[in-house]
Parts: C-alpha cells; sequence; structure tokens
C-alpha cells in the first residue's frame, strides 16, 4: 500500500504571515493620520496662509516698517 504523504503547510504560513503584516500596516497608518482627521492641520494651514497674505500686501504698502 502506498504511504500518507504529509501535507504540506508552508504556502498556508505564507499566506497568513502576509495578510497580518497587511492588516498591521492598514492600523498603523490609520494611527498615523489620526491627527489629520481632527481638523488641526487644516486649521493651522489656514492660520499660516493667512499671514503670509497678511505679510504680502503689508509688504507692498508699506505697513510693516524693519
Amino acid at each position: 500500500m502506498a504511504e500518507e504523504q504529509e501535507k504540506d503547510n508552508t504556502w498556508l504560513i505564507a499566506g497568513v504571515a502576509i495578510a497580518a503584516v497587511i492588516v498591521l500596516v492598514v492600523m498603523l497608518k490609520q494611527d498615523e493620520t489620526k491627527h489629520l482627521q481632527s481638523g488641526a492641520v487644516a486649521a493651522s494651514n489656514a492660520e499660516v496662509f493667512s499671514k503670509i497674505d497678511a505679510k504680502k500686501t503689508s509688504n507692498n504698502t508699506g505697513n510693516v516698517g524693519n
């Protein structure tokens, strides 16, 4: 009689490892971009751009003296 061959689980283990890495990367990326969802970056950018615009107009009109 023929002996039964052992089942090779190499591809199963590799697939599970790849899936785990993908899940971890997605979770870390969500944590990394959490500060963007709060709107703090948008508010900061708006403030910076308004200051830049004010500086440009004050340089043209001569309101700011050095």
